[in-house]
């Protein structure tokens, strides 16, 4: 009977494809939470030790124990009574993983230093540090509030103060900001987008370092809006003070200003005032807190609440105050004198 192993081909098929996608990935990484610690705390760490090859690599010897019950005919338990392509593919389930293993094994050695992520985070060092020094500045600003993430756990792009990161499936690709050339490699338009009933332009850009030893790779960004320049794209942080103070006659007196309780580096500078609508309208609420941020600090705030897959309503949107949670937007950010 035919059915059974034809209907277990194409279910295992379908598991493959999602296993091998995004979400098998989370599923992957998921499994060994102790293992990998967590992605927030230490990105690079995280990914070093990231086993989403070593499983896939399984996957092939998966398929072949379950055929040994869907097809009990073909006498699959029995290596020597199968045929010679179930021969060939048995060895080659078995092959795939323990190569992979070894790899895994290899680049755990003398504290990942074999990694090929290491290595590459080593052509970034300077003389007098290693790759560590690297990942340590990299984990710190991968857990600012004010980084830029987009895109699918499988091809996501990830820019901090100085770097320029790609996750995919298997790598990590990693640039610094200062040694990289960006190349619009390709530009596509469509009239609509699905999700938001908005002219959506896909754009290709080749990241390109100076430096000879760090491969180039291309990341790929969804504009909602057609725009002649993206970048940097981490735009909300930087261009939220630039709003703020166009708007002259949004300033307000007051004396006796704290220094801010983000950075307790500047003075409290920014009061928030429900200027955009009338006081009973709108979604927009009164906040009654004391001025307790500066201006930086609450634009990081302001970014760090914003739906990283629609860049288009970040400068409209409201987001709660990091106080009272009031809801206000940019028209409500005044800046005391």
């Amino acid at each position: 009977n035919r059915v059974p192993k034809y209907s277990y081909s194409c279910a295992y098929l379908k598991v493959c494809i999602e296993y091998s996608s995004s979400v098998g990935r989370a599923t992957v990484q998921n499994c060994w939470p102790v293992w990998l610690g967590s992605e927030d705390a230490g990105l690079l760490h995280y990914h070093l030790r990231d086993r989403t090859m070593l499983a896939h690599g399984l996957l092939p010897l998966g398929y072949y124990t379950g055929m040994c019950f869907a097809a009990p005919e073909k006498q699959l338990f029995y290596f020597y009574q199968a045929s010679e392509g179930w021969k060939i593919f048995f060895l080659l389930a078995i092959l795939v993983p323990t190569v992979t293993g070894i790899l895994a094994y290899y680049w755990s050695q003398n504290g990942w230093d074999n990694h090929p992520l290491a290595r590459t985070l080593a052509f970034h060092a300077l003389p007098q540090s290693g790759w560590l020094a690297v990942a340590s500045s990299i984990n710190t600003e991968f857990r600012r509030i004010d980084k830029f993430t987009t895109g699918a756990p499988g091809a996501r792009v990830i820019v901090t103060d100085t770097w320029v990161m790609k996750v995919t499936t298997y790598s990590l690709h990693v640039a610094q900001q200062q040694d990289i050339h960006l190349t619009v490699t390709d530009s596509r338009q469509h009239e609509l987008s699905p999700d938001s009933n908005m002219p959506v332009q896909f754009l290709t850009i080749r990241v390109a370092s100076i430096n000879p030893y760090v491969k180039a790779f291309d990341i790929r960004l969804v504009l909602c809006k057609p725009m002649k320049a993206y970048w940097p794209i981490r735009g909300t942080s930087h261009s939220f003070p630039e709003h703020v103070k166009e708007r002259e006659a949004t300033r307000r007196a007051l004396s006796e200003l704290e220094p801010c309780i983000g950075c307790m580096q500047t003075n409290a500078n920014i009061k928030l005032v429900k200027n955009c609508h009338e006081p009973n309208e709108g979604e927009c609420q009164q906040c009654y807190c004391r001025p307790m941020w500066c201006l930086t600090c609450m634009g990081k705030w302001f970014a760090s609440r914003q739906d990283q897959q629609h860049p288009e309503t970040w400068l409209s949107s409201q987001v709660p105050c990091p106080t009272c949670r009031a809801k206000f937007c940019i028209l409500d950010v005044c800046i005391i004198q």
